[in-house]
């Protein structure tokens, strides 16, 4: 039995007449009856009975009926399925970001922009360090991912720069550097000072070399190298080497040791998005480092769906300015 035989069939049926259901499927009547008379004999059952007007289905036929619309319906939604996966519309495919991707305002807007865009897609997401993401890559637990640092062996993978973004520095809200200004997320009376973006871009901002006594709080580097290795050199081209007093799992959870006084980080802009009780946030003057948003991803991936991801990222990079200014395009802190 083919699958044009239970068509023809449900023609017929649907029909009630055989040469209607002949013009219907762009054939001559004979062989429309020959090919229901050959089904007829390979099921070994009378499907339709013949009256002098047409036909009617006998109760074999009606159950014949109802089960070769479901097949084909089946075999319509199988094809429908592959062609979209072919072309990228539907599947699967998990996303890794570290913990400071998300709060640039790139990483949500993309993501949100593909799901509308592919909704028959199912989208993971995973949040793990840089290392973690590259070994996850190349074993394929997930298929793209936004990281912070530079791949020193990108074997296997394809890591491109979406933009850089400018670094703060955090400091406990009571710190003397902090101390007259209002860029303090919140004080010990959880008052809010304005629009934080605005006053970070409006303070003075600090000397690296004038942080050369402060205690540091940094990401630690085996999580995320590149960032770590980025402030390090920063702090040495003003001429000193940082006193580590933490190391963080996280990028994020600095943050939370420096409101809890325990000394200073350096951070990508966007974290101000946080707007932590207990800490401020400063510009720095002069040379300083950089914050890099890369998406990494399997050189050579044949998956349509990962190809219609990387496309989407690209073109919304294209449009997104590379390099931030401290304090922009943040919402205003909600009074």
């Amino acid at each position: 039995m083919e699958l044009r035989h239970l068509r023809y069939f449900i023609a017929v049926a649907e029909e009630g007449h055989i040469t209607r259901a002949a013009e219907r499927l762009g054939m001559q009547q004979p062989p429309l009856s020959q090919q229901i008379r050959a089904l007829e004999r390979e099921l070994d059952v009378q499907l339709l009975r013949r009256k002098p007007r047409g036909v009617e289905l006998t109760e074999a036929g009606r159950a014949l009926l109802a089960d070769a619309r479901a097949i084909l319906a089946h075999i319509e939604h199988a094809f429908a399925t592959t062609r979209r996966t072919a072309r990228g519309e539907q599947g699967r495919i998990a996303v890794g970001f570290t913990s400071s991707a998300p709060f640039h305002p790139f990483v949500p807007r993309v993501i949100r922009a593909f799901r509308e865009s592919f909704p028959l897609i199912a989208l993971t997401l995973d949040e793990s360090g840089t290392t973690e993401l590259i070994d996850d890559l190349r074993h394929e637990r997930v298929d793209a991912a936004f990281i912070r640092t530079p791949v020193t062996d990108p074997l296997g993978l394809t890591v491109n720069l979406l933009l850089e973004e400018a670094m703060l520095v955090a400091l406990p809200s009571a710190h003397p550097l902090a101390a007259g200004n209002t860029l303090a997320a919140g004080d010990a009376s959880g008052e809010v000072a304005g629009d934080v973006a605005a006053e970070v871009a409006d303070a003075p901002a600090l000397p690296l070399a004038g942080l050369a006594a402060e205690t540091f709080v940094v990401y630690r580097r085996r999580s995320g190298p590149g960032l770590y290795d980025a402030i390090f050199a920063a702090c040495h081209a003003a001429g000193f080497s940082p006193l580590v007093g933490q190391e963080a799992p996280r990028i994020v959870s600095t943050l939370n040791l420096v409101a809890a006084g325990l000394g200073i980080a350096i951070v990508p802009a966007s974290l101000q998005r946080m707007q932590m009780d207990g800490v401020a946030y400063r510009r720095l003057a002069g040379a300083q480092p950089g914050a890099p948003l890369l998406l990494a991803s399997r050189r050579g991936d044949t998956s349509a769906v990962v190809r219609r991801f990387l496309e989407l990222v690209q073109r919304t990079a294209r449009t997104f300015p590379r390099t931030a200014r401290p304090g922009g395009a943040l919402p205003p802190r909600a009074a």
